[in-house]
């Protein structure tokens, strides 16, 4: 296995930036994930490690072996596209073993090697088959094993999950990752599924405009989220946001948004930080997971307390999501299923500020 290191990595389509300065370090080992929206650079930083894509600007390393102009063949990778590409008038024996036979290993190391990844994947019975007699999760352990087989350095995967109905994309998440446990391998992998990052990723790479906005572990990243994108991006209902005034009185700090404020708790990791935004414009955010049910949760002082309209209950089995309006702003709470809430009807929510993040509605930058 290897490394994988980025230099200052930029890559530019005539007039267009696509990848601008991106430095990582990708330890030998590690899966790390690179997550954001469509459009983002995710791809292409990916396809540039593949050496699919020239680098305008910037070093790339594998291990201690410079490749910025090594030809794909030669970087001792594996990739796994989104579609699977696996040659339709071959079975998968021959799916699997093509790189190798490419390659003039022996008949018997490729057949080792076959059967070998088949048995890890559980797709042994599937060895004689067509592509087209597979289903879509069945087609994706083909081309992973595919990828298996070769034994290379580094295996990159572009979205290879995004083909797959919901169900079955959960069940190949466990199994990828397990299959990186047992490997050992080093894992560059690409999605906008923010689910799939946070679950799969030893750390994670938030991208916008070609410009990494943030790398670290999962929870780093989802409990100290560096500006409002991130915190927006990462987290499934998205962040709350609430633009409103920070003020000062009796020593203590609110947010101020009109109608209501609220205070912000001493035990916030910016507390102080805040004191220098007094009487300027912040946006406050905060989970849906961290606004409660105040009927359920009455240890919730009466102003940390708000009475909002719901406008949709949505019941997900175990848990609630109120869709509810706060004057002029809209939010999402996510509580417990024995919720009296009702549709157009009003309910107090319990704001845990504790856990509130402020942000700089210029830079959108954290407040720490």
């Amino acid at each position: 296995m290897a490394s994988v290191t980025l230099k200052k990595v930029s890559k530019r389509f005539g007039n267009v930036t696509a990848v601008e300065n991106v430095s990582l370090e990708i330890p030998d080992r590690q899966f790390i994930v690179l997550v954001g929206p469509s459009g983002c650079g995710k791809t292409t930083t990916l396809r540039m490690v593949a050496g699919l894509e020239e680098i305008t600007e910037g070093e790339i390393y594998i291990g201690d072996r410079l490749v910025n102009d090594v030809p794909p063949k030669d970087r001792d990778i594996a990739m796994v596209f989104q579609n699977y590409a696996l040659y339709p008038h071959m079975n998968v024996y021959e799916n699997m073993a093509f790189a190798l036979k490419l390659r003039k290993f022996p008949k018997a190391e490729i057949d080792r090697r076959v059967r070998e990844a088949a048995r890890l994947l559980g797709i042994e019975d599937l060895l004689q088959r067509k592509p087209k007699a597979l289903s879509g999760g069945q087609r994706q352990r083909v081309a992973v094993g595919r990828a298996i087989v070769r034994e290379p350095k580094v295996f990159l995967m572009d979205e290879p999950l995004s083909n797959l109905d919901a169900k079955l994309r959960v069940q190949m998440r466990a199994e990828l990752s397990k299959l990186h446990n047992r490997l050992q391998t080093t894992v560059i992998y690409v999605t906008h599924d923010q689910t799939e990052a946070m679950t799969m990723g030893d750390r994670i790479v938030v991208m916008k405009d070609g410009k990494v906005q943030q790398e670290g572990a999962p929870l780093e990243v989802y409990e100290r989220p560096a500006n409002m994108f991130v915190a927006g991006f990462i987290g499934s209902p998205a962040m709350n946001f609430f633009r409103a005034h920070l003020d000062r009185a009796a020593g203590e700090l609110y947010v101020d948004f009109g109608s209501f404020r609220l205070p912000l708790p001493k035990e916030m990791p910016a507390w102080e930080r805040c004191r220098e935004y007094v009487g300027r414009e912040v946006v406050l955010g905060l989970r849906p997971e961290d606004i409660d049910d105040a009927e359920l949760h009455p240890e919730y002082p009466a102003d940390f307390c708000v009475q909002a309209t719901v406008d949709v209950v949505e019941m997900m089995g175990s848990e609630a999501y109120l869709n509810a309006s706060l004057g002029s702003f809209t939010l999402v709470a996510r509580v417990e299923a024995v919720t009296t809430a009702r549709d157009g009807a009003p309910h107090r929510l319990a704001f845990n500020m504790k856990k509130g993040h402020l942000f700089d509605p210029t830079t959108t930058m954290v407040i720490r």
